[in-house]
């Protein structure tokens, strides 16, 4: 079967699936504190329906799955989900994208349903400042939701941090620390430009040279690292002799949209073919039609442009396309 590519000759084998649109924090780069309207649960595409989505998809070469927010672990019975994935044929990989606040309750039976790794947004080590950013979130439940994920045998474990300048940067060293004696991957990741476009997103915006700028201010000699599984985008190093890596994705000031192989799900049942513009297809009322399902994939990457322009919107130069005015929490992330 005609595999998932699109005009520029990049094949699609990983899909990220958002499961809900709600969380239980309000990240400050993910959603505003107040306003946000959140669909109500008939418009949220059921577990029957997203299996029978990544069913038809198998075959014409799906092999990964990514299950994202909202915060995914607030919905119920997610491991229900995850063994309905993982028994379809040609799925090779499942991950989950958290906050970890619930791992500690919820690790072991995600992992005996199927999923294989975990990521876990973790902005700051700092209680004060991690309630800041997260508006109100209690850091050593991540800790412990962290030791959860390793209890369970999830492997890897990679730790999303954003960085945003005079907000988190100067706990680079500290990130970069824990992987001198524990396996962890650390990824800083740029802060992008998600429905948010602001004067705010600006000043805050950090480009990742300063990573290593950090290392270098420790005296860490540092390697490139093998990338861990379902590594991504990331560029990996490790600081030499340590036992855990850290990555840098700079989806803004060195996008990597040449070897994109995303398709994005949203709750709601919307395919997006690229992150940034706001092209969208309802793929939801096709459940029951699985070659139908394929052909309007195939439709959606026919549309997808070379890349994303988040660069010019940091520059506020005009753009080629519409940018998504869904904030990330809308569009999974």
């Amino acid at each position: 079967m005609e595999l998932l590519t699109d005009p520029f000759g990049r094949v699609h084998d990983y899909m990220r699936i958002s499961v809900t649109d709600r969380c239980n924090l309000r990240c400050i780069y993910c959603m505003p504190a107040e306003g946000m309207h959140f669909q109500p649960h008939d418009e949220i595409m059921s577990y029957e329906e997203i299996a029978a989505v990544v069913k038809a998809l198998a075959p014409a070469g799906l092999r990964k799955v990514r299950l994202t927010g909202g915060e995914p672990l607030v919905r119920k019975e997610l491991e229900r989900l995850l063994a309905m994935l993982s028994s379809i044929p040609g799925i090779e990989d499942i991950s989950l994208t958290t906050n970890g606040l619930l791992l500690p309750a919820k690790a072991a039976a995600l992992k005996a349903a199927g999923l294989s790794r975990v990521n876990i947004s973790l902005d700051s080590l700092r209680q004060e400042r991690y309630s800041m950013i997260t508006r109100g979130g209690d850091v050593a439940k991540v800790l412990k939701g962290i030791e959860a994920a390793h209890a369970a045998g999830l492997s890897p474990i990679k730790l999303n941090v954003v960085l945003m300048k005079g907000i988190n940067d100067d706990e680079i060293k500290d990130f970069i620390a824990l992987t001198i004696n524990s396996p962890l991957n650390v990824r800083f990741i740029e802060y992008m430009p998600i429905g948010s476009a602001t004067d705010a997103w600006r000043q805050s915006y950090l480009p990742l040279e300063r990573v290593l700028e950090a290392c270098r201010e420790a005296g860490w000699e540092t390697e490139k690292a093998h990338a861990p599984a379902g590594n991504g985008p990331s560029q990996d190093s490790r600081v030499v002799g340590a036992k855990g890596t850290f990555g840098l994705i700079h989806p803004v000031s060195e996008h990597f949209c040449d070897n994109c192989n995303r398709l994005r799900l949203t709750a709601d049942g919307h395919i997006k073919a690229c992150l940034y513009w706001s092209d969208e297809y309802n793929v939801r009322p096709l459940t029951g039609d699985p070659e139908a399902v394929r052909s309007l994939f195939r439709k959606a990457l026919r549309g997808k442009p070379h890349n994303h322009e988040m660069a010019l919107a940091l520059e506020k130069k005009a753009q080629s396309h519409t940018p998504t005015s869904r904030r990330m929490s809308q569009i999974g992330g």
